[in-house]
């Protein structure tokens, strides 16, 4: 239950990151409103406040988020830039995950 929960945590962590950056993109080169910058700002507030939320180290928590925040952004590629991931994407996305998966759930010593 922890590891699905851990791994959700940092699902909606990602989005909350990728969405704060991707809508000053689309102000900045896309031509779209200034007002996106309000949601962009707020999601990248939730962002922070998400990566909190762990109850491990806050080193070990960014490292695996590395991981995930590496699936997401090829899963953005595909739905919201539509461009299909490619072989080496989907490859390199696993491997990072593996790397959260050793990273999170290591068994520790007390």
């Amino acid at each position: 239950m922890y590891e699905l929960k851990t791994l959700g945590l940092f699902l909606i962590t990602a989005v909350a990151e990728i969405l704060g950056c991707y809508l000053p993109y689309l102000w900045l080169r896309e031509g779209k409103s200034v007002w996106l910058l309000i949601p962009g700002m707020l999601s990248l507030m939730l962002f922070a406040w998400l990566l909190s939320l762990h109850p491990t180290a806050s080193g070990r928590v960014y490292a695996a988020y590395g991981g995930v925040y590496i699936f997401v952004a090829v899963l953005w590629l595909w739905w919201v830039d539509g461009i299909r991931p490619t072989t080496w994407d989907l490859i390199g996305s696993s491997v990072a995950l593996l790397g959260m998966a050793i990273i999170m759930f290591a068994p520790r010593g007390s």
